[in-house]
């Protein structure tokens, strides 16, 4: 199954079909707006008809099941299966977010990402194992993200799924 970005990190899985683009087009718009949606959460999603399932990593519990609610009062949706992963709750990692995300758009190349609503780059910790996702302008920035966040210390890996723009 190939990975198609929509918008930062939010991401659409699977082929376009007639009423599904429209769909796919609303699903990406309602994800976009939930309120807390940041840098540190990862959204993805596939719509198959009239069914749409959900895929990610988000910080907050609610996110998770606003995402879910949001997406199944759109009309021509008729099921939503949500298989996003709430992160656990830890100190370390939420110390490490914040260190990682400095890092990376403390970098003058990166800096233009960070003034966006929701930056490109969003920052997934685990268990001090760090995945960068999202969209970036070139092969440098992807490099240079990677490069920074590598470089936090009590940071264990550090997983680089950026994909540069076309």
């Amino acid at each position: 199954m190939k990975l198609n970005p929509i918008l930062a990190s939010l991401m659409f899985i699977g082929p376009l079909f007639g009423q599904s683009e429209r769909l796919v087009k609303e699903v990406r718009h309602e994800l976009v707006m939930l309120p807390y949606y940041g840098v540190f959460d990862n959204l993805a999603y596939r719509v198959d008809g009239d069914r749409v399932t959900l895929f990610g990593q988000v910080v907050k519990p609610t996110l998770k099941s606003d995402a879910e609610n949001v997406v199944k009062r759109i009309e021509g949706v008729s099921h939503v299966q949500n298989e996003i992963e709430v992160l656990p709750l830890s100190p370390n990692d939420d110390r490490l977010r914040t260190r990682v995300y400095r890092a990376i758009y403390s970098k003058a190349p990166l800096q233009r990402y960070s003034m966006m609503a929701v930056p490109p780059i969003h920052i997934i910790i685990k268990n001090g194992n760090v995945t960068l996702v999202g969209v970036v302008a070139n092969e440098g920035d992807k490099n240079i993200a990677n490069i920074a966040a590598n470089g936090v210390s009590g940071v264990f890996s550090v997983k680089n799924e950026l994909q540069v723009e076309k």
